[in-house]
């Protein structure tokens, strides 16, 4: 059973998101909160798989309530439910140890393949929130009219054939026990492979690497699990 930690300010929203939660009989809601402070609280009590937090709280707001939980409460796996224009909040949560992001706009089923990957220990980006943070880097740290793309696909030239194909099935959401299974290697290998993706691109975790992976145009994993297919 996945247990999961809701918090939101808004009643209605935390409604909204246990009713879709609920139609997965592998997942149970184990407590929910309306500030940063009381889903830090409740996280450090209840110890839950997953944590989703809506950016913007009252008093401790989303970012300040991952880092927390993120220090006190390292098993569990944050994933942060975001609004249009609040793409600086999602590179900040993405630098502070976030799982995973979801446009709250976007279709209810994300919202459970978000909380499934994480919980499998991979990072998960709604295709929403994966182009809004591409549009922004974009137009952001590298100038306007600045190729990143170009610039995240040279760097995923620098991994070797193994690794992109790693990073391509990273950047789908998938955990290290999927990637394996679907490229046919052990665990372990995969493990390393992650590891030495993260130090190749200089990013510091799974959701990082997924977003260069968007960034580079890499095609998402076939449903047949066949190899994806590198950047044209």
């Amino acid at each position: 059973m996945i247990r999961i930690l809701i918090a939101d300010d808004e009643p209605m929203v935390r409604a909204g998101v246990r009713a879709v939660l609920s139609t997965d009989p592998d997942i149970s809601v184990v407590a929910e909160a309306g500030d940063g402070r009381e889903a830090v609280a409740l996280a450090q009590r209840h110890r839950p798989d997953v944590a989703v937090l809506d950016v913007r709280m009252p008093g401790l707001g989303g970012i300040e309530a991952l880092a927390e939980i993120h220090r006190t409460t390292p098993g569990t796996g944050v994933l942060m439910l975001t609004t249009f224009g609040e793409d600086d909040y999602i590179l900040r949560a993405l630098g502070g140890g976030a799982c995973g992001f979801l446009v709250k706009s976007g279709p209810p089923e994300e919202l459970i393949a978000g909380v499934r990957a994480v919980a499998d220990g991979a990072a998960y980006l709604s295709p929403q929130a994966a182009a809004r943070v591409v549009a922004h880097l974009a137009a952001g740290a590298l100038g306007p009219g600045a190729d990143r793309r170009s610039a995240a696909r040279a760097r995923v030239d620098a991994l070797t054939p193994r690794e992109r194909d790693v990073l391509a099935f990273l950047g789908g959401g998938l955990s290290n026990a999927r990637i394996a299974r679907r490229l046919h290697l052990a665990e372990g290998t995969v493990k390393a492979h992650v590891s030495s993706i993260l130090a190749r691109l200089g990013v510091e975790n799974r959701a990082a690497a997924a977003v260069v992976a968007h960034e580079a145009g890499m095609v998402p994993p076939a449903a047949d699990g066949a190899p994806p297919r590198d950047p044209a």
